[in-house]
Formats: C-alpha cells, sequence, structure tokens
C-alpha cells in the first residue's frame, strides 16, 4: 500500500492523517504553517485522495500503512497528528509501532467505538448516478435533500473526480468506505499503552470527547493532556486553525 502525499518543510518529520471521506488536501493551510519549522508529510490515507484502493480497511492495516510509509521513505521517527478516523489511525499507529512515534497529537477523537452517523451520507452518495450529471452543481443540487448542509455537500464533492471523456467518478472508494464503515466505528484494540507525550484537542461544541471518554484515555496513553478550544465543532483545524496551531507548536 503505497499511499499518496504531499510533503513540505524540513527537519523533523510530521505526520498528518485525515478524517474520513477526507484527503491531504484538508491539511493544507496547517501543513504550510508547520513546513516552517517541520518536514510536514500530509498522506491519504487508503480508499481516500490519490491512495490505492482496497477491499480491507481497519485500523490495525492503516497503522500498518503509516509503518510502511516511514519505511519507504527512511523516516525513522515521527511526530504524528491526526483528526477523527485519522485520529484513531494515529492512536492505533502509536500503540503498534510505539518507537515510531516521538509525540502523539489526536484532535476530536477518543479511542472508543463510535455508534454510526453516516449511512445517511453514503446512502445518498451511492444512490448518485454519476453518469446522468453533466455538471458539478447538479450533482451538489440532488444531494441537498438528503444532505442540506452546504459545507458538507461541498466537502463530499471535493472526492469527485473527471476522466478523460468527461464523466464524473468518485476518487474515493466509496464502496470499500460504505462496506469497511463498521469496522471505522470500533474501538482501537491493544494490549499495550504509549507511554509518551500525547495530546487530544477537542471542540468544545464536538460531543467526540466526552468527560466520560477521559478514563480510557489516560489509560492507553498515560502521558495525555486533554485541551479543549471551547468555540470549535469537530473540524478544529478548520474552525480555529489559529488557536489548534499555538496548541500543536507549544505541545512539539
Amino acid at each position: 500500500m503505497q499511499l499518496h502525499f504531499k510533503e513540505s518543510g524540513q527537519g523533523r518529520a510530521v505526520i498528518l492523517l485525515h478524517g474520513l471521506f477526507g484527503s491531504s488536501d484538508n491539511w493544507h493551510s496547517i501543513a504550510l504553517r508547520l513546513a516552517e519549522s517541520f518536514h510536514v508529510f500530509a498522506l491519504d490515507q487508503r480508499n481516500h485522495g490519490q491512495s490505492p484502493h482496497s477491499v480491507e480497511m481497519n485500523y490495525s492495516l492503516m497503522a500498518d500503512d503509516v509503518n510502511e510509509f516511514m519505511a519507504a521513505r527512511g523516516i525513522e521517527k515521527s511526530f504524528v497528528i491526526g483528526h477523527s478516523m485519522g485520529g484513531k489511525t494515529a492512536m492505533q499507529f502509536a500503540l503498534q509501532f510505539p518507537e515510531r512515534v516521538e509525540k502523539l497529537i489526536v484532535s476530536d477523537m477518543a479511542p472508543r467505538a463510535y455508534l454510526p452517523s453516516h449511512d445517511k451520507i453514503f446512502t445518498a452518495l451511492l444512490a448518485l448516478d454519476l453518469k446522468s450529471f453533466s455538471a458539478r452543481q447538479h450533482i451538489e443540487d440532488a444531494l441537498a435533500p438528503e444532505i442540506p448542509n452546504l459545507v458538507l455537500r461541498r466537502f463530499l464533492l471535493k472526492n469527485l473526480g473527471r476522466d478523460s471523456a468527461g464523466n464524473f467518478f468518485w476518487k474515493i472508494n466509496l464502496r470499500g468506505l460504505s462496506d469497511n464503515y463498521p469496522k471505522l466505528g470500533e474501538a482501537i484494540s491493544s494490549g499495550k499503552t504509549f507511554s509518551k507525550p500525547t495530546l487530544f484537542i477537542r471542540g468544545g461544541k464536538s460531543k467526540y470527547i466526552g468527560a466520560d471518554d477521559e478514563i480510557l484515555i489516560r489509560e492507553l496513553f498515560p502521558q495525555a493532556q486533554i485541551k479543549t478550544i471551547v468555540e470549535a465543532s469537530h473540524w478544529i483545524h478548520a474552525d480555529k486553525p489559529e488557536e489548534f496551531l499555538k496548541l500543536v507548536l507549544d505541545f512539539l
């Protein structure tokens, strides 16, 4: 699994991992700022962006993907930052390969299991007959009844591509993501702990990390700090990039 990535900066390595339906592009502005001090690698996880598609997908495999990426690039150790699904990949990676991680940062995700909350999105996207559309705007309009949030629709449609004949296609492995979605909601599994410095950043307007989650977080990550950006939603680095960057840079 040779993951696609975007590289910038020089210095000690930082690996950025995006969330579900996302790509390395989601980290663009954050990566540029981090690249002033670090060698930044923003990855497309399997079945996302320009990375290979696979019928298999779980956090252990995605942690293996990151390990293989680092080995192929000759990166011995890295700071690892993950948001949402990428946060779970980052946690799993730190637990499986602790020698590879200098410090861990998890953005708005706990190591517990989550109830499915994207089924409606999968149903709406899979129902589209992309061959019948001639314009992106028509696809956006077709999704509006099931996905009324315009920002969310436009985020999802970043995954659209067009072939040489002008036909739309999904750059993500939409069917593969849908089939493996239950696994993406599972808790992180490990009989180990990660004892190095760890920072969890949660959004004050998000419910992804609750008070009850702090117990499990500190069981698996005994050095964990938990910080809250009060006015941020689940998309912390997009909502409050300056506050997010300050926490990240101070911690690193």
